[in-house]
């Protein structure tokens, strides 16, 4: 493979001696950068969104694998899922090199074991009804590009998000997408541009297949879990909408029912 882009030198130098109005200026003007290397790969992410949700909708299940800041942004986009779309823990699922422990502290060399991932998907009972995306900004992250080759080698459906061109991961997945933002402003810290690339691109897909799997009514989370204040406040307003009642009648309703969808589809004699 050529040369990383993720590692090629930063456009700008002299970084300590920037007044500090411009090394935001400068941080914020490479970040505009990410949202349009995004666009380029919508096609490459639609086709592996075609591919996870008809596997969802007959019981697989959406596995992320990384390491570092890439193992932390899949585990963020996966715990997500239950609270806001209302679906069971399990569907969506994110692995870090490392385990928990990595989460919040980085454990020495755990990326470079290609049979990492695949062990820790084994305590999954990883299957063909499964879809597995490996997240790496450099695209060469052994943890990750073992567990695809492992898991095409098994007959299941493997994706990627990478920032370099032509890397081993994107060779290894069925589904690439190579989101290349350029040289980073601190020379390889992909924590940054790259990080915010993947993350745009997590979303993308979660989202997508949430609604794809009918999580989302109009424009609404209707299954979203009821676990604080704010959220059976949203969702009080959510059944105000949608059924005409008063904030109390409302909020009567939704915590009898449990759910924003239950709750209108009962006062609209759905269910």
């Amino acid at each position: 493979m050529a040369d990383k882009v993720t590692e090629s030198a930063s456009r700008y130098d002299g970084l300590e001696s920037m007044p500090l109005s411009e090394l935001l200026h400068n941080i914020n003007q490479e970040d505009h950068e990410v949202p349009k290397a995004v666009a380029q790969q919508i096609p490459a992410i639609e086709a592996l969104i075609e591919q996870i949700v008809p596997k969802m909708q007959n019981g697989g299940r959406l596995f992320y694998i990384g390491a570092g800041t890439s193992g932390r942004l899949g585990i963020v986009d996966a715990s997500e899922c239950p609270p806001t779309f209302g679906v069971e823990h399990g569907l969506v699922v994110g692995l870090i090199a490392g385990g928990d422990e990595a989460i919040r502290k980085a454990v020495e060399f755990a990326e470079d074991d290609a049979e990492g991932s695949w062990k820790d998907l084994q305590a999954y009972s990883i299957n063909s009804t499964d879809t597995v995306v490996g997240i790496a900004a450099s695209g060469t992250t052994p943890y990750v590009v073992g567990g695809l080759q492992r898991c095409r080698e098994a007959g299941i459906t493997t994706g990627c998000i990478t920032c370099n061109p032509g890397s081993p991961l994107a060779q290894a997945a069925d589904y690439p997408v190579e989101v290349v933002v350029g040289p980073e402003f601190v020379t390889g810290s992909t924590r940054m541009k790259a990080g915010t690339a993947q993350k745009l691109v997590l979303n993308m897909i979660s989202t997508s297949v949430m609604i794809g799997l009918g999580r989302v009514r109009g424009n609404k989370m209707v299954d979203m879990h009821l676990s604080n204040h704010k959220l059976v406040d949203r969702g009080t307003r959510m059944v105000m909408e949608g059924t005409g009642l008063d904030y109390a009648a409302a909020k009567s309703l939704l915590q009898t029912k449990g759910s924003v969808r239950n709750a209108i589809d009962a006062h609209l004699g759905r269910g």
